[in-house]
């Protein structure tokens, strides 16, 4: 999967938006496959990199590529502009969600993160009822919700995992930031010209941003300067760069533009399962019985307002 290709041809013409097919589903599974590996990836490279400074770098380096891309595609530095107040907002979010994620990696588990960064679908499921015509919620969505904030409680309650609870949850709670971030970010897309943008614009805004705001701070606090390049931390970089930041990203805002929000959902489900598979077997991470007892019942809450 290449930048290019996952980038969108349509400009001058709004696409209307359409329920899944299955060339969204298989989209969103590369997409899945992609964001669960990216904890896991964060983490096994935070001893010689700083996530922070991960971020940091990650976002800077996609942003020169994601500007190149854009400026082949015809998005000229006037469309840069002509977006520039609701770029700046996806771009606080963006950073935002992000700095949560790494700063949380340094007090809970690969595993954890990825279950509560993805309650970003039942944050923007919320939103969307309130904001967007078309996607109210049903009935069936808000019990949904309710066993979604009944599998949060769950897995947020301290485990036999030998690992210190009071940290596991200041790092939990860092998770549901960055995923209430995630999701303000997907409602300023839909509320504002940017639903309609070329994602290589979106994603431009919200990298720039990034780098920009995360650059100066990790330089200032000297983990730029004891970054130590090992085969694991250049193999995490990369991927985060090319595969995370540029790549599937850009995945996901073209199917933004094309397919109802909501019903994109009932996919995004997928990658905290990935994240918890792949931290368990890549990582060694210990997995408490609450924990699991509790993701399963946040998921199919959130399986249930998604698919609405």
């Amino acid at each position: 999967m290449s930048c290019s290709s996952a980038s969108s041809t349509p400009v001058a013409i709004a696409p209307m938006r359409r329920s899944m097919d299955l060339s969204a589903s298989g989209a969103m599974l590369v997409f899945c496959l992609a964001l669960g590996l990216q904890q896991v990836a964060i983490k096994s490279a935070a001893a010689d990199i700083a996530p922070l400074t991960q971020i940091a770098l990650r976002s800077s380096l996609a942003a020169l590529l994601v500007l190149g891309l854009a400026a082949l595609r015809g998005v000229t530095w006037r469309d840069f502009m002509a977006g520039l107040g609701p770029g700046i907002l996806v771009g606080l979010g963006f950073t935002l969600e992000f700095v949560f994620v790494a700063l949380g990696l340094n007090y809970t588990t690969a595993s954890h993160m990825s279950v509560f960064l993805y309650t970003a679908p039942v944050f923007a499921a919320l939103g969307l009822h309130l904001l967007v015509p078309g996607e109210q919620l049903s009935k069936r969505q808000w019990w949904g919700m309710a066993l979604a904030f009944v599998g949060l409680v769950t897995a947020m309650a301290p485990g036999g995992t030998g690992i210190n609870a009071g940290s596991m949850l200041v790092g939990d709670a860092l998770g549901l930031l960055a995923g209430l971030s995630w999701a303000a970010t997907t409602l300023v897309l839909r509320r504002t010209s940017l639903s309609e943008a070329p994602p290589l614009q979106t994603q431009g805004y919200q990298l720039l941003t990034a780098g920009a705001l995360l650059l100066p701070v990790v330089l200032f606090t000297g983990d730029l300067g004891s970054m130590q390049f090992s085969g694991v931390a250049v193999t995490s970089l990369v991927f985060q760069t090319l595969v995370i930041s540029c790549a599937a990203l850009l995945l996901w805002f073209a199917l933004l533009r094309r397919y109802w929000a909501s019903q994109l959902g009932v996919f995004s489900f997928l990658s905290p399962i990935f994240g918890v598979i792949f931290g368990a077997v890549l990582l060694d991470e210990p997995l408490s019985g609450s924990f699991i007892v509790g993701g399963v019942l946040l998921l199919g809450g959130i399986v249930a307002v998604s698919r609405g």
